[in-house]
């Protein structure tokens, strides 16, 4: 892995979440202007593999991100990366709270804040932006006093300009998820999920329950369930599911097998280590309990007489 492609400029939470990774740390890193700028940038072979916002604690999924991996493009889930967001208000040096009139941002972190935003900044006007960083960019190049921007710390420091108002985010356990995309399917860990979307083959009584049955009967956990249309027309929508397990699981495969053979069409989007901060402990965990495994089915093996 040489080169990391990001949600840019620099300054994003995108480019935080990367940091929190040693190997992405190290690596040649290119901030790209939106989502599907850098999954294009992988397809292409312009970097090796991009990481992008996929959702968040309080706004729930970034669309772009989930559209964009279901239906243009064939690129895989290598890992997630779960930040903790923290948002600010800033705007140029000398601006006042009271004179902001004009709030620039990405459509997330705007959302995270619409309370906020409500009880101290209730006539101000909200523009979107491609980014944070941008935002950022965007206030500081303006002479306009009444400008400011939501975003990180770092990106404020980094475009000049000042913190207005801290933490402003309106739940304070406010996290964001990040995918690292790229090519083919990463080792199983023992401590993995897989993504997968559903088109269902008829649109019938049931059929929702019949996919959601395949995993019942296995006990395989869902994770998350999400409908988003599939653009083919109105009315018509596809499942996003995630689940516990990895593709090369014996079982993980047979009912993907059983889904494929029987209820809908699947488009595989990745098998790959679980984030957070137990996911080393559990991975550890599952290597012991199948090295005790194998250990014990060999044992096995060995008193099978010969014919």
């Amino acid at each position: 892995m040489t080169r990391v492609g990001f949600l840019g400029p620099h300054g994003t939470f995108a480019e935080e979440a990367l940091l929190t990774q040693p190997d992405l740390a190290a690596a040649e890193q290119v901030p790209l202007r939106t989502v599907p700028q850098v999954l294009t940038a992988v397809e292409r072979g312009e970097v090796d593999v991009g990481l992008v916002p996929l959702e968040n604690s309080i706004e729930g999924t970034v669309t772009v991100t989930l559209d964009t991996l279901a239906f243009d493009t064939d690129l895989l889930i290598q890992r997630e990366v779960d930040l903790p967001i923290s948002l600010h208000l800033c705007a140029r040096p000398g601006t006042k709270l009271a004179e902001v009139r004009t709030i620039v941002s990405h459509p997330n972190p705007l959302g995270q804040c619409r309370a906020w935003l409500a009880s101290k900044l209730p006539d101000a006007e909200l523009i979107a932006s491609n980014s944070t960083a941008e935002a950022a960019s965007q206030v500081a190049a303006d002479e306009r006093a009444y400008l400011a921007s939501i975003g990180t710390k770092f990106g404020a420091e980094l475009a000049g300009l000042e913190v207005l108002a801290s933490e402003i985010e309106d739940h304070p356990e406010n996290e964001t998820r990040f995918v690292l995309v790229g090519a083919g399917i990463p080792a199983p860990t023992g401590h993995d999920k897989t993504s997968i979307v559903c088109f269902q083959r008829e649109d019938r009584p049931g059929s929702l329950l019949a996919i959601l049955q395949e995993f019942a009967a296995r006990a395989i956990n869902l994770t998350k369930l999400e409908s988003r249309p599939t653009k083919q027309g109105l009315g018509e929508y596809c499942f996003f599911i995630d689940f516990r397990g990895h593709v090369a699981d014996e079982l993980i495969a047979d009912c993907l097998r059983n889904l494929v053979a029987n209820q809908a069409e699947v488009k595989f989007l990745g098998s790959y280590p679980v984030a957070g901060e137990e996911g080393h402990e559990q991975r550890q965990k599952a290597t012991k309990s199948w090295k005790a495994a194998v250990e014990w089915l060999d044992g096995l093996r060995t008193q099978i007489r010969d014919a």
